[in-house]
């Protein structure tokens, strides 16, 4: 038996060469007239998004949900242009420098239409072609939130619709037209069936963006670009410490969930995210997945 350095085996060159994903153990590989060895250690499987070329906004911190989408993304095989926006871009961009590889940040004002353009030519310009993205913005006023209902005017919330909600649509618009061999879009969400304590004008946002979502599945379908989110259980982000009350959640969340709920630990959320905008669920479009534990199935 043969065995070659890892340096000396190229599968290019192997006239008969099947590489099982993650299931190399000792198979035997008969190249001319020598039986070679090769070894799981000597190949690197190929990730769920390998050379996908994938848009990531809402990136903050690392407690970001983003951020783990970005991480595992990565991992998978993915290349990645990451998005912040105002104050917060600078940000954005000192915790780009934790992932690992050749990240770009840019600028994504949803709210401000040169962005999209900008962005739209940015992911031209590098790829030509766009896989997927992932829609993690969400913003309300703190008179939006708490459990005054009738506090706040439609001047104080408007905002807050336009990026929670609209911005699904926004994204599509700097993304879609690149998707030339089909996509997947990708939001994340807060189940807005119900009414949350002190989620307030923030769940009815998030009840656009469900909306929203479906009848972007349903005008995207025909370019094959599916549209889905995911509802995820209350995770300890930055955004998540703005909500008054987010302690009532977390109390709650684990005790009711069948599975358990952990709040600080979004790598469930990740892996569904990153299964969503994989090749993995290829008609599945217009839906909402539910990665909390089994919360929402559990009446008392």
């Amino acid at each position: 038996m043969l065995n070659i350095p890892e340096k000396s085996i190229n599968p290019t060159d192997l006239d008969v060469f099947i590489l099982q994903r993650m299931d190399l153990v000792n198979r035997k590989y008969l190249i001319g007239s020598c039986n070679v060895l090769v070894k799981p250690m000597y190949w690197r499987r190929m990730g769920i998004l390998q050379d996908k070329n994938i848009l990531i906004t809402g990136v903050l911190t690392d407690a970001s949900l983003a951020f783990g989408v970005a991480e595992l993304a990565l991992s998978e095989g993915a290349n990645l242009i990451i998005t912040g926006a105002g104050r917060g871009l600078r940000l954005t961009e000192r915790t780009a420098r934790k992932l690992e590889g050749d990240v770009e940040v840019l600028e994504f004002d949803v709210t401000d239409q040169t962005h999209v353009s900008n962005i739209h030519e940015r992911l031209k310009e590098k790829w030509n072609r766009v896989d997927g993205a992932l829609h993690a913005i969400g913003f309300m006023p703190e008179v939006g939130l708490g459990e005054d209902f009738f506090a706040a005017s439609w001047e104080d919330i408007s905002p807050g619709f336009n990026i929670s909600a609209y911005s699904l649509k926004t994204v599509a618009e700097a993304t879609a037209p690149l998707m030339t061999n089909g996509g997947s879009i990708v939001g994340l969400d807060f189940d807005a069936r119900f009414a949350w304590p002190a989620y307030n004008w923030m769940g009815v946002a998030k009840a656009a963006l469900e909306s929203a979502s479906r009848y972007l599945a349903r005008s995207l379908g025909p370019e094959n670009i599916r549209v889905n989110l995911v509802a995820a259980g209350p995770i300890r982000t930055m955004a998540a410490k703005s909500i008054p009350g987010f302690k009532e959640f977390e109390d709650a969340w684990d005790e009711r969930a069948p599975l358990g709920w952990d709040v600080k630990d979004s790598s469930a959320v990740a892996r569904s995210c990153v299964a969503l905008l994989s090749d993995w669920f290829p008609m599945t479009t217009g839906s909402m997945l539910h990665v909390d534990g089994g919360y929402h199935a559990v009446g008392a």
